[in-house]
């Protein structure tokens, strides 16, 4: 407790990312040789993570057989902590209302191509029914940085969202996270109550001289503010927190870094990392020239080389991968780091029961996997992974400090497995098509035997019973 009451004011950007030693440590950086790999490797195999220059070091690998040691490393200690585990969530859009500048962004306030709109109550709750009755159990409310998008409308949304139940067995969502502008000490005191999972902020660029450029006015034009911002959540009780950079804006290698960077800051003041990790990159979007033309585009081999080095050094954490790459690369990714996705998604307000995905007059960015949920669903499976809807963690309390303890030594999955095993039977008896109703048996049945307490094991089998019959929301 003494941790999380510490630090109710903001700390001095300095203390949390120090841009010359991310510079110095690129500018010494050289590439290893096999010895300096295979010990590099092997260090992460005991799931201790990265230094900052040993990340960098890792940054220069090239060469064909030693990027494939780096992806398969990934690939082992992405599986140990995480098994073949594969949670899905849907972005519900509250808002593209903005009064920020952003020169990547298609809700920037200058752009007047773009169809403005905040959700009301009444809109909140017909998205949140369409998600329910096509089988979502996990929403990230995503709101605008402006007026309208305050704490107050924050909480309407959540508990908005949480009263909706639809379907044969009254289903509800289980667990909403949100993506929004950082608020005070005292806006964070005033939602914890509201109810939601993990709170999301991403610093988009961590290199303060790129940040000003890109974020020429508004609230998010305050550098300090921002990269703040956990020195007001996680001491007002918000103990589950997001981090993510959006790629593209700048060098990727520096703003891995400083991520890193900012994750251990985390980790040395609270005991708590990033529960997530998003990486998204950029993508075309309405009005915003700069999305096209950036000199930092991430090539998709630097792309699959930085998610597979973050995940070397923050084994812990869930890594979030965005419907903006395509269905094949995602695939690929999934292997080497990623723990959720989203999927059938709608970056738009309103987007899931009024327009046309096609269109992109109200959208954030062009999307690149159009997939339905199911058909996602399906493809895990026939890939052998678990898709995943457990909200176990957070509605047990295993959130924080708590959550990191389980975490960082691999034991999680004595609660991930079986819970993902429950949340899926419900989806494949209430929503699945029959294809995928019949893959997914195959992947229950397959992973029941990998839990590896007899006890547990037993528990699950029951409890799969009991939804066979007409429970749900069942977990352990």
């Amino acid at each position: 407790m003494r941790r999380l009451m510490m630090a109710t004011h903001d700390v001095p950007a300095a203390e949390i990312i120090n841009e010359d030693e991310i510079s110095r440590t690129l500018d010494e950086a050289r590439a290893p040789d096999q010895a300096r790999l295979d010990d590099l490797l092997a260090k992460t195999r005991s799931l201790e993570g990265l230094s900052l220059t040993e990340a960098a070091e890792l940054m220069l690998v090239e060469e064909p057989e030693a990027l494939e040691s780096l992806f398969e490393t990934a690939r082992e200690i992405k599986h140990r902590i995480y098994g073949n585990r594969i949670v899905l969530f849907a972005p519900l859009y509250i808002s593209n209302e903005c009064v920020g500048n952003c020169l990547y962004c298609s809700f920037r306030r200058d752009n007047t191509e773009l169809e403005r709109r905040t959700l009301d109550t009444t809109e909140i709750k017909r998205e949140t029914r369409w998600l329910i009755e096509h089988g979502y159990k996990r929403l990230l409310l995503v709101f605008g940085d402006h007026p309208k998008s305050n704490v107050e409308h924050m909480i309407e949304a959540i508990e908005a969202a949480y009263s909706v139940s639809a379907g044969e067995h009254e289903d509800r969502v289980r667990r909403i996270n949100v993506n929004a502008a950082p608020l005070s000490y005292e806006e964070f005191v005033q939602l914890k109550p509201a109810g939601l999972g993990t709170f999301q902020v991403f610093q988009e660029t961590y290199h303060r001289e790129t940040y000003a450029r890109m974020h020429p006015v508004g609230p998010k034009s305050r550098y300090g503010w921002r990269v703040g911002v956990w020195d007001r959540c996680i001491p007002a009780g918000i103990d589950d927190v997001g981090l993510g950079v959006l790629y593209g804006l700048y060098d990727w290698r520096w703003d891995t870094l400083a991520m890193l960077q900012h994750a251990d800051y985390l980790m040395q003041r609270y005991n708590v990392g990033p529960h997530t990790i998003s990486t998204p990159r950029l993508e075309p979007a309405l009005g915003s020239e700069f999305s096209t033309h950036s000199p930092w585009l991430v090539s998709d081999a630097d792309f699959k080389k930085l998610v597979a080095i973050t995940r070397l050094a923050v084994p812990y954490t869930g890594m979030i991968l965005s419907t903006r790459e395509g269905p094949e690369f995602r695939r690929e990714l999934l292997e080497i780091g990623f723990t959720q996705i989203s999927a059938g998604s709608s970056v738009s307000p309103g987007g899931y029961t009024e327009h046309n995905p096609d269109q992109d007059d109200t959208q954030q960015f062009q999307v690149g996997d159009h997939r339905p949920l199911d058909e996602v669903m399906l493809s895990l499976c026939q890939h052998d992974y678990l898709p995943s809807f457990c909200t176990a963690c957070y509605r047990s309390g295993r959130t924080g400090e708590h959550f990191m303890e389980l975490a960082k030594p691999g034991e999680i999955q004595t609660f991930c497995l079986p819970n993902a095993l429950l949340s899926f039977k419900e989806y494949l008896l209430d929503y699945a098509s029959p294809e995928t109703l019949a893959e997914g048996e195959r992947i229950i049945a397959e992973h029941l035997g990998q839990i590896k307490s007899d006890a547990i094991r037993r528990n699950t089998v029951e409890k799969l019973q009991r939804i066979e019959q007409g429970e749900r929301d069942l977990y352990v």
